[in-house]
Formats: C-alpha cells, structure tokens, sequence
C-alpha cells in the first residue's frame, strides 16, 4: 500500500508534532508537511500536493473553514479532513458546505483518526459521532422550514446544510425499497456514527461484510455518502433495538 501523503494544520504546536509523531508511527501515512496558519497551509499545500490535509478551524488570521477554498484551488486533488475543538453546527455545516469531506473533534481516539483518513480517501464522509445528533438535528430543521434561529446564526451565505442532504432528509422510506434486517441493523449502527470496523465488531461479523452491506444500503436507497444515510435512518425512524 501506498502511504497517504499528509499535511498537518494546526497552530498548536505541541499538538501539531504530537499529531505527526502519532500518525508517522503508522505505515500507511507519510506526513510531508505541516502549517501554523492558513497562509502558510495554502503555500505548503501549493507546494507538497498532499492527498489529504488534516486542518483545525481555530487559525490565527483567517479560520481552517474560510481558508477550505484556497487549499482547495492550491491542492485540487487533496481531501480536507477537518479535526477541531469547535462543537457549533454552525462550523460542522459550513466546513461540508464548503468542501471539507470530514469533521472530526480532537477528542477522537488514535485508531479512530486512522480510520477515519482511509475513509475520507475513499470518498466516504465522516463525521464525529458527538456531531452527528447536531447534523441530524439541523437537517430536521431545514427540512420542516424552522431554521430560522440557525439562519440568524448563520452568515447569509452560508447555509448549515447542502441541499442534497436536505432531499434525501425529506424523503421517507419508499414501499418498494426493501432493506433486510441486517442492512437495517447496520444503518441504525452508521446512524450512530459507527465505522465499518466498530459495525463489525457489534455485530460480529467481517469488516468486509459490513463494506458490502454499506454499499447496497447506499444504492437501495440512491444515497451518495454515509452521512446523508444517517440523516435518512434517523428520519425515517431505523434505531437499534
């Protein structure tokens, strides 16, 4: 396996070479490089081409979450994790809406952080469970038209949900979608937050199998990402008996 090509933003520094100490004692990543603030990520990122860029939003100057379009245009083809302090929906729905592919808390444990960049390069969204009750909870809003307090909130132009998500929120469990009961079950688990190993290790089953049922979930139900199915399942009312 090729490592993943990382670069490391954070402006703490004894957090920051904590971080990459932490994750160069992992063979599957490589970090090649690290930033302080914005700018300088913007230059690294130009610079390094990493395929995935770990940022917190507490920058100096300007925030992780103002800065995701520059690293974007400077890094086109890398995936923006976001790994951060801030609990505020408001920061969780602007970082997806502006291209972030995850939103993680620094309370995540080492093998959850592992997990979650293997994830996010596979095109999946992850999103830490404490903000996935948040996520739901404002797609529910936009969803019934009480977003008002949010959109107070929240700068015009940023609104807290992508409208995609918001469809697939809205729209209840068709008669001619047939789920099994396992793939009910595992939807319940995704809703919670849960990644494939830890589906796996509840259920006691393969992590690949959980992969596979994962997959027929999404194209069942015309999904494109693991969050929009936790949106569905807690919409549509599948809980883990």
């Amino acid at each position: 396996m090729i490592p993943i090509r990382l670069l490391v933003v954070d402006d703490h520094t004894l957090f920051r070479r904590g971080l990459i100490a932490l994750l160069r004692e992992d063979a599957r990543f490589r970090v090649i490089g690290e930033a302080a603030d914005a700018g300088e990520a913007q230059r690294r990122a130009g610079e390094l081409q990493p395929d995935l860029i770990l940022l917190d939003n507490h920058l100096p100057g300007v925030n992780g979450i103002d800065a995701l379009k520059d690293l974007r245009e400077a890094a086109p083809q890398a995936r923006v994790l976001m790994l951060t302090v801030s609990e505020d929906e408001r920061d969780l729905g602007a970082a997806l809406r502006c291209g972030a592919q995850g939103y993680l808390l620094k309370t995540v444990d080492a093998d959850t952080l592992a997990d979650s960049i293997i994830r996010t390069m596979r095109d999946e969204s992850v999103v830490s469970p404490e903000m996935t009750g948040k996520l739901v909870s404002a797609y529910r809003a936009v969803a019934a038209g009480n977003d008002s307090s949010m959109e107070a909130r929240t700068a015009p132009e940023v609104r807290p949900i992508p409208p995609v998500a918001v469809d697939a929120a809205q729209a209840q469990l068709a008669p001619d979608v047939a789920l099994s009961a396992r793939e009910q079950e595992i939807l319940a688990h995704i809703a919670r937050g849960a990644s494939n190993k830890e589906i796996a290790r509840a259920l006691a089953i393969a992590e690949t199998t959980v992969k596979i049922h994962v997959q027929h979930i999404l194209r069942k139900l015309k999904l494109g990402s693991r969050v929009q199915a936790a949106v569905y399942a807690t919409v549509n009312s599948i809980a883990i008996d």
